[in-house]
């Protein structure tokens, strides 16, 4: 070894840690069957998450309810891509309910509610601007 750096060997670095939160931003910190977490706050109905705001009490209940309608809300809002989560099991809306978000340049990804929450939060650190739809 050279001199510098036998040196360098010898010192100490030392490194912190710090658990980091993120700034009143939304994310989801669990889910299960029939709930999910936002921000420690738990959530038994279908509900629509943005990183800076919750559309609590989504006026759907089921899959089979779900219509163009039920994203109206979300064109104002604009999100660069909206996350379905369809219950416990992935299904496929039929295209004409998505068409206007497509047709807006939203990108529009369907799966099960526990694999959009895990998405979003992906998604969501990335800085991106994403919309979870969340059938609980």
């Amino acid at each position: 070894m050279l001199p510098d750096q036998l040196t360098c060997c010898k010192r100490r670095l030392i490194l912190k840690l710090h658990l980091s939160k993120s700034s009143k931003q939304n994310i989801f910190t669990e889910y299960g069957l029939g709930y999910v977490v936002v921000n420690q706050k738990r959530y038994e109905r279908s509900l629509i998450v943005l990183p800076d705001h919750i559309i609590e009490n989504w006026q759907i209940q089921t899959f089979e309810q779900l219509s163009a309608e039920h994203f109206e809300l979300l064109l104002p809002l604009q999100p660069e891509i909206m996350l379905l989560g369809t219950g416990t099991t992935l299904r496929f809306p039929c295209p004409s309910i998505t068409k206007k978000l497509i047709a807006l340049k939203t990108g529009v990804e369907v799966m099960d509610t526990n694999a959009a929450c895990r998405t979003y939060n992906i998604l969501m650190a990335e800085g991106r601007n994403v919309a979870a739809a969340l059938l609980i």
